[in-house]
């Protein structure tokens, strides 16, 4: 492989503060780096330097002839009068571009929504990240160096660029090499082949590692598990199983059992996975049997413009206590309109919120600015102003040992808030949070500004939580490892259950199920859409008076099993609306009008055939409730737990002859 680009022995120092010393890196073609590394370590330096654009104390960054080199900073500067046009193609002529396959799809990755010809100073900040992403991947250059390339991407976003770098640069035998600095670790495991950790300790030093972001982490822990062997009584094991095998073959063939054991008393002490069933239980306890409920609910934007866009069109949606939900969906859908509506900063247009009695809701914001009037504070103090002490996984926490778990060191934890980096203050947000002990937490994009290695302790915060939890959020490694089930907007006015998680949610979208984000008038296609995708099978939000959308729709996954909700009845036009009979969330508009093929007997017996469906699905969720139920409680007997599955399993099979049966009346009762 050709060498494109490398540094030898550079350093850099901030101040007192050194952040590289005697670094020396190389990139060759094929390569595909992820730096990680704590807040303020130096990644962003790093990248500055093997871009140019900065040059090192010492050392020097040398660049192969004729190979080119593009970075995109965090900054997304565009000068006056530009057009998005200008900005992706420059002086090119469309016919020089337009012809190009490449071209084009990083056009329908990216900027399939937008007009070439908007202004850029129109552009919102997601937007003007897209286009200059766009506008570095037309480039095409040998040497790409991203700088959080996901930040304002969602989800789907993020799918689509971890697919086209994976093309463009992991394939055998392509030119080129990739550095991104990212804390999105799903994307790091996608696309990345290597790792770079910039330490951050002071020393300078940047450790490589082989392998994307799940291997760094395993290569990381046995590194820190090789550096304390002289501790306690694993040195004491570690040189037992040594003298072992310094006694050679003689043992071997009676101690192959024996060395099993021994590897896997070393792991005994790995920390059990979150028993979901018991912080159920004591959810249950601090929050009683009701928690939130959207009931019917219909939220418009502008508020009360009856030809503003719908976002949540008659949506019902029950959260119970120990719920943990993952928000996913495209941008502009109402995730955070969402989210204020559950806190009570949003007034539903129809519909009602239903609040439990004992709910105390806290919420996390995108905006770090409500710690300003704290700033001569110190962040421990901003803890201790909330409560001296807080109970976490069973164990009572002073509020210096909060801050610690939560990645502050003492020196950080004693620095003024208006001092603190853009992490620091999110994680003094959350603390903050926490510490008041609420039992209904809502997060809006929490990894923002945060390192993988902060982002994992939030993590293992949250495990132990007990309480109901809602989180929008782009990252899907947080999404998994954090909720239990996932729902979607998909920006058409429904909201829908992911029993596939997000993998489900991105094979709806390339199905074409739901809305461009920025599309006007109700559901996806209505007075004025910019842009729709087309209504496909399985899409069962509101489609506004799409005449297809009422005769494609099937009924919604159930977002609550066993909860009671009112049957889907047909309106004058035949199509369903409300809640579903199986406890769905979700209902479509009706209206819209068409010819139709069938006679009025076939008409009324596909509508008799819906009520029958709709009625042994709403038996389904009832009985799939109770196997649920009676399965918690004889988890330990695991013959039973075997027959209610298989009985679970006959079940699902049913429900989805059941749904493609209620699909051929759907078409038929128009």
């Amino acid at each position: 492989m050709a060498h494109l680009l490398g540094a030898d022995g550079i350093a850099l120092a901030v101040g007192t503060r050194t952040l590289l010393r005697d670094i020396s890196l190389g990139l060759d073609d094929g390569d595909r780096v992820g730096v990680v590394g704590p807040n303020g370590a130096g990644k962003s330096t790093l990248l500055r330097l093997l871009a140019g654009t900065s040059q090192p104390d010492a050392g020097r960054v040398t660049k192969v002839g004729g190979s080119t080199l593009g970075m995109l900073d965090q900054r997304d500067d565009s000068p006056p009068g530009a057009t998005i046009l200008d900005l992706v193609h420059g002086t090119s002529e469309t016919h020089e571009w337009a012809s190009d396959a490449r071209v084009r799809t990083v056009h329908d990755g990216l900027l399939a929504d937008l007009p070439l010809d908007a202004p850029a100073t129109t552009l919102s900040g997601g937007q003007r990240r897209r286009v200059a992403l766009a506008a570095l991947l037309v480039r095409d250059p040998d040497v790409l160096l991203l700088d959080e390339p996901t930040n304002h991407l969602d989800v789907e976003g993020v799918a689509w660029l971890a697919a086209h770098l994976q093309e463009r640069y992991g394939r055998p035998g392509s030119r080129g090499a990739l550095v991104v600095v990212t804390h999105d670790r799903w994307f790091l495991d996608a696309v990345c082949s290597r790792m770079w950790e910039v330490v951050g300790d002071g020393t300078g030093a940047v450790e490589g590692y082989e392998g994307g972001y799940a291997a760094y982490v395993l290569a990381r822990a046995e590194r820190s598990r090789q550096a304390q062997v002289a501790s306690e009584k694993r040195d004491n094991l570690l040189r037992k199983e040594l003298a072992w095998l310094r006694r050679g073959a003689p043992a071997r063939t009676s101690k192959p059992k024996f060395r099993i054991d021994a590897a896997s008393a070393l792991i005994a002490d790995e920390p059990p996975p979150r028993d979901s069933l018991e912080l159920t239980r004591m959810a249950t306890k601090r929050l009683g049997k009701d928690v939130l409920d959207l009931e019917d609910v219909t939220v418009i934007v502008p508020p009360g413009d009856p030809e503003g866009r719908v976002l949540l069109d008659h949506v019902t949606w029950r959260l119970g206590p120990g719920d943990r939900y993952g928000v996913v969906g495209v941008n502009g859908a109402g995730k955070t309109t969402l989210l204020a509506l559950l806190a009570g900063r949003r007034v539903p247009d129809g519909g009602r919120v239903k609040r439990g009695k004992t709910i105390h809701v806290a919420e996390l914001s995108q905006d770090v600015r409500e710690l300003d009037d704290l700033g001569a504070l110190l962040a421990v103090e901003v803890i201790e102003a909330e409560k001296g002490r807080v109970v976490v996984g069973g164990k009572e926490l002073t509020a210096a040992q909060l801050t610690e778990r939560l990645g502050f060191t003492r020196e950080r934890a004693y620095t003024p808030v208006r001092e603190l980096s853009g992490g620091e203050r999110r994680r003094l947000q959350l603390l903050r949070l926490l510490v008041a002990e609420p039992n209904v937490l809502l997060l809006d994009e929490p990894t923002n500004d945060l390192d993988t290695d902060t982002l994992a302790a939030l993590e293992d915060l949250l495990d132990g939580w007990t309480g109901t939890l809602i989180v929008v959020s782009h990252d899907r490694y947080l999404l998994e490892r954090v909720a239990d089930r996932q729902v979607a907007l998909l920006g058409d006015g429904g909201l829908r259950d992911l029993p596939g998680g997000v993998e489900e949610y991105l094979a709806l979208r390339r199905a074409g199920v739901g809305a461009w984000a920025g599309s006007s008038g109700r559901g996806s296609t209505g007075s004025g859409a910019a842009r729709s995708r087309p209504a496909a099978a399985g899409d069962v939000a509101a489609a506004g008076d799409h005449p297809a959308a009422r005769s494609s729709r099937p009924p919604a996954r159930p977002i609550q099993p066993g909860a009671t909700a009112s049957p889907a009845t047909a309106s004058s036009g035949g199509s369903p609306s409300g809640t579903t009979a199986d406890g769905g969330v979700l209902a479509g508009a009706t209206g819209g009008s068409g010819a139709s093929s069938y006679s009025q007997g076939e008409i009324r017996a596909a509508r008799k055939e819906i009520a029958r469906v709709e009625r042994r699905l709403g038996r389904i969720s009832e009985e799939e409730a109770a196997l649920h139920d009676e399965m918690a409680a004889v988890a330990t007997d695991y013959a039973a737990v075997g027959r209610l599955d298989g009985r679970l399993r006959e079940l699902a099979a049913e429900r989805e002859e059941l749904e493609m049966a209620w699909l051929e009346a759907a078409e038929v009762a128009g």
